[in-house]
């Protein structure tokens, strides 16, 4: 299993047309190869017209959500919005979904925040609705959280059978459902406990990334080679000294140890000799080859881009 290196940059916020528009120039004259959106209740901008106004300023680059919660939305209005995504943006469009984490969310537009066994079977009877629609045809489906009689959506999108399917997480229940069901999975190496408000990141050490990959491995089964592996990197330092940069960061991420911090896929530390070698070595234990990280490290990354990209 080795897909090739793609790159993307995830992006929230901008105080203008013109500055978003810029932004998305920028990510593809770099040579990423998606923009990506999150999904919160927060100070950030609303997710799918953002995506249609990054695709009208760039000729090339794909856009994505990343992820949408899928408490938030109907399924089936998903896949509305997502198939004139698809239609507008000329077929760039990679839709991310996920099952939500953040109480306080759920709690400002007055919805019941479910365990998190319930969001991840919801979020599965979710993304059957929303595949099966962007498939075309009529659908019918009677779940325990959803039920859909005879719809089809319009338009079609350019992308068949579909657009790809992203699912992102760490949960056990969630990779599975992502192994069997999505196109790209994105690790993020992170459970939210206490309602989203205590990240755990002992899924950042190698034995757990290992058991993850695994995981993902058996529960795919046939599908195993076709998918695309990603990972949702959270700092990039570029340094000559990358055990000192481990070592400032364990000082916050008290979990980790500096060499976890050195090993983790979802950090990229030290020169760009140093970084493009981390990855093609994490492509080959774990066939890794997606990486997104965020809009602060859009130049920082640039060079391993240049470097790895398409490769």
């Amino acid at each position: 299993m080795s897909h090739p290196f793609r790159f993307g940059i995830t992006t929230s916020d901008a105080g203008s047309r013109a500055e978003w528009t810029d932004r998305a120039r920028r990510v593809e004259d770099l040579g990423f190869s998606t923009l990506t959106v999150p999904d919160h209740l927060r100070a950030s901008l609303a997710p799918m017209p953002a995506l249609v106004s990054a695709a009208a300023a760039t000729t090339r680059l794909r856009v994505g959500t990343n992820v949408l919660n899928n408490d938030l939305r109907h399924p089936v209005l998903v896949a509305r919005e997502a198939a004139t995504i698809d239609l507008l943006t000329d077929g760039r469009l990679e839709l991310g979904l996920g099952a939500g984490y953040a109480r306080v969310e759920y709690d400002q537009a007055g919805l019941d925040y479910s365990a998190g066994g319930v969001r991840v079977e919801r979020l599965a009877e979710a993304v059957t609705i929303v595949s099966r629609l962007l498939e075309g045809g009529p659908v019918s489906f009677a779940g325990r959280h959803y039920r859909v009689t005879e719809h089809t959506v319009h338009p079609r999108p350019v992308q068949r059978p579909r657009p790809p399917l992203m699912i992102g997480g760490n949960g056990p229940r969630l990779l599975a459902l992502a192994a069997a069901a999505a196109d790209i999975v994105s690790l993020s190496g992170i459970t939210f406990r206490r309602g989203g408000t205590e990240p755990d990141l002992s899924a950042w050490k190698v034995g757990e990334v290992d058991e993850r990959v695994r995981q993902l491995r058996t529960a795919a089964g046939n599908r195993w080679p076709q998918l695309e592996l990603g990972v949702l990197v959270q700092r990039v330092i570029v340094t000559d000294d990358r055990r000192a940069a481990a070592a400032e960061l364990a000082q916050r991420w008290t979990q980790l140890t500096v060499d976890d911090l050195l090993q983790a896929p979802f950090v990229l530390l030290g020169t760009v000799d140093e970084m493009a070698e981390d990855l093609l070595g994490r492509r080959e234990r774990w066939g890794l080859s997606y990486y997104v990280v965020f809009e602060p490290a859009l130049e920082l990354g640039a060079p391993v881009v240049a470097r790895l990209a398409g490769r």
